[in-house]
């Protein structure tokens, strides 16, 4: 490998451009090269960023990476993952690994069959909040706990056409939560009972996709977590942890930017915005992430989110999936493979 340390960046999206903007100004990185199926989109956003482009993944693939992240379409993860490890290339890919789970498996079945790290893009894991509730579970500071309640809101759906590419609410949007819940706690889900709403547009319902949604997980030890998930929620973007404790609680995602209102008499409201969206919620944990992967790729550090931890988040979304068009609780057992 080259001691420059060059980055490849697939696919030139909302999340894709950021990911360029921010490893273009990261300490260490010499080059980042960019990617994307619109050509045309790749060569404006390189010109825009002060980034390089070429016209296509092949090219990206041979221009001595020292890692490649990937922020493409989700039916083109697999194909991407397994051929940057075939050339022994590190990956940084964002969720999921792939559409399902026996794609989930093969690309686990390449990577484990290989030395080339893989880092899994769930960027909650270097939220400061997540950390500290993290460390305050480990340190046994909470007691044993009882109660998790989860919370992911969007202000506002994604674009129609997304939808049905998603994969679902649970599978989309819930799957951040599902393995916020593993890390923090560092236990496995056994059980999950999970129910969905359609309250909003018609093209949710027609794509056969929910807007909102209630699950109940059961962890390993007893500890039950509730997780909701909707797409508008008029107040902001609002994403919570709450670790509760027989000693104390640790509650993440708490802060002035908090779209919550109370309506007790005397007490203020907060001067400060509602965060409009997971782009600005996460930015320094993506940053973090990001900084981790360079770490990742060149060698100094494990990959701190493998494949296998998302197949096991992967996994609860599936269930709860399953415990919805059923309507009954479903055991992880049932969709383990």
């Amino acid at each position: 490998m080259s001691s420059t340390v060059t980055l490849g960046l697939a696919g030139v999206g909302r999340i894709g451009t950021a990911h360029a903007e921010t490893l273009h100004g990261l300490p260490g990185v010499d080059r980042v090269v960019v990617a994307d199926i619109d050509t045309t989109r790749a060569h404006a956003a390189a010109a825009k960023l002060g980034v390089e482009a070429v016209g296509d993944i092949e090219s990206l693939l041979a221009a001595d990476l020292t890692g490649l992240v990937i922020a493409t379409a989700t039916d083109s993860h697999p194909a991407l993952i397994e051929a940057a490890v075939d050339r022994g290339i590190p990956v940084f890919c964002e969720k999921p690994v792939a559409a399902d789970i026996a794609g989930t498996l093969a690309v686990l079945d390449r990577v484990r069959a290989s030395a080339v790290p893989v880092q899994i893009g769930f960027q909650r894991r270097f939220d400061a909040g997540y950390r500290a509730a993290r460390a305050a579970v480990a340190s046994g500071e909470l007691g044993w706990l009882h109660t998790l309640r989860a919370t992911t809101l969007d202000p506002a759906p994604p674009p129609a056409d997304y939808i049905p590419r998603s994969g679902g609410l649970f599978r989309d949007c819930g799957v951040h939560d599902f393995d916020i819940i593993r890390w923090v706690t560092g236990r496995e889900v056994t059980e999950v009972y999970a129910r969905g709403a359609n309250r909003g547009d018609e093209f949710i319902t027609a794509a056969g996709d929910i807007d909102t949604a209630a699950a109940v997980l059961t962890v390993d030890d007893g500890t039950l977590a509730t997780v909701n998930l909707g797409r508008y929620n008029g107040a902001g973007y609002d994403v919570r942890l709450e670790v509760l404790g027989s000693r104390g609680n640790a509650i993440v995602g708490l802060d002035d930017r908090a779209p919550l209102h109370s309506v007790e008499p005397d007490h203020p409201a907060s001067p400060y915005p509602a965060y409009p969206g997971f782009m600005e919620r996460f930015r320094r944990a993506y940053t973090e992430e990001l900084t981790t992967f360079v770490a990742v790729a060149t060698g100094t550090t494990p990959s701190p989110c493998t494949v296998a931890d998302a197949l096991e988040a992967f996994y609860i979304a599936e269930a709860c999936e399953l415990s919805r068009a059923e309507r009954r609780p479903v055991t992880l057992t049932e969709v383990r493979r």
